[in-house]
């Protein structure tokens, strides 16, 4: 299979990307990713909380779901102080240490509110007691003289913030953005979806594409829509760590390494049967790959598929990830395209009649 992606699909990522959608806001994401599949799906699903899902044959008996989770990290307003300083709680695995001096948005009724995670001057910190950002001393500045002024501009506890750091390429080979974590995921199974509409593959089964939500705050979207769709197989796509760049210990997290290709995980969740499909197509396809174990849950809505309905063979493949949970997330374009192609196949090898998913033979 040649070159993948091409301008009308790298446009979208960027404009997928760039868009904000927090967790429990992921509304306008989700309809920017169901107006890009909409030539290439037969139907939508929705559920109440956001979760989309582009399926193709649905009326097939066998479902096979490939997934991937829509929302990204932000914060909350928590508190505004008199002086019209605000000070925030997380919503999902937002860092503080990268906050002082970042810009952010404030999503309000009355539009955007552009402010400061403000920070102490050096030359006014004591040397040698410096305090470390912490969650309950990072604050925003709005230039809002009083909490009057702020809650004048349509700022009120709950209000979601998120940062505006857009998407780029760097150096040709790396895309760098915020939330690459997972709507990567969610490019890369629209893309893959694309693919078998565009060589006009037939699937001997319903194909469920389902971009998830409030996956950074427990895998809540996936629990839900499993139980609506209940899948008979499911290959989920998320992140995982590189793990060569500083201060991370390849004895506690393995080794892995943007540009190496996708990962194919190890776990209890993980089913052998379908992990063992994906392995054997991508040595079939000379598709590079790398391997990493977790020692009990993935992390991933894996999880909340596997262990739903009964028990679903379920199996993840991961797009290695440097500085997650920043604004400058840098994956590989090369391992992008692995991947894509690794689903692609996979679902090409996926025959109902003859896949045995038994565990005991």
């Amino acid at each position: 299979m040649k070159k993948i992606i091409n301008k009308k699909s790298l446009e979208f990522l960027r404009k997928y990307i760039n868009n904000a959608a927090p967790t429990g806001y992921e509304y306008t994401g989700q309809k920017l990713w169901i107006d890009y599949l909409k030539p290439y799906a037969d139907e939508f699903i929705t559920d109440s909380y956001g979760t989309a899902v582009a399926v193709v044959n649905p009326g097939a008996g066998f479902k096979v779901v490939i997934e991937a989770h829509a929302d990204e990290i932000s914060w909350y307003v928590n508190y505004i102080s008199d002086n019209g300083l605000i000070y925030v709680i997380r919503n999902g695995g937002s860092d503080h240490q990268i906050a002082p001096s970042k810009k952010v948005f404030i999503h309000t009724e009355n539009g955007i509110v552009e402010g400061i995670f403000g920070w102490p001057a050096i030359h006014t910190r004591l040397k040698g007691k410096e305090e470390c950002p912490k969650p309950d001393n990072i604050f925003i500045d709005i230039g809002a003289k009083d909490k009057k002024e702020v809650e004048k501009l349509g700022v009120h506890v709950g209000s979601v913030i998120t940062y505006p750091d857009e998407f780029f390429i760097m150096n040709k080979t790396r895309y760098v953005g915020r939330a690459l974590d997972n709507r990567m995921g969610g490019f890369m199974i629209a893309e893959t979806l694309r693919l078998l509409r565009k060589n006009k593959v037939k699937l001997p089964f319903g194909l469920y594409v389902t971009n998830s939500v409030q996956e950074e705050i427990g895998l809540r979207g996936a629990q839900m829509i499993t139980e609506t769709i209940r899948p008979d197989l499911v290959i989920v796509t998320d992140v995982c760590h590189d793990t060569t760049t500083p201060m991370i210990d390849k004895k506690k997290e393995g080794e892995i390494q943007i540009g190496k290709g996708p990962v194919v995980s190890y776990a209890p969740a993980i089913h052998h049967k379908v992990r063992d499909l994906i392995i054997d197509t991508a040595k079939k396809h000379e598709i590079p790959f790398q391997r990493l174990a977790s020692s009990r849950s993935t992390g991933t809505d894996t999880d909340a598929f596997a262990y739903s309905n009964g028990g679903v063979p379920s199996a993840l493949i991961s797009l290695p990830l440097r500085y997650m949970h920043t604004t400058v997330e840098t994956v590989h374009k090369d391992d992008v395209e692995n991947l894509i192609r690794l689903m692609y196949y996979t679902l090409t090898e996926i025959q109902p009649d003859k896949i045995n998913l038994s565990y005991f033979n």
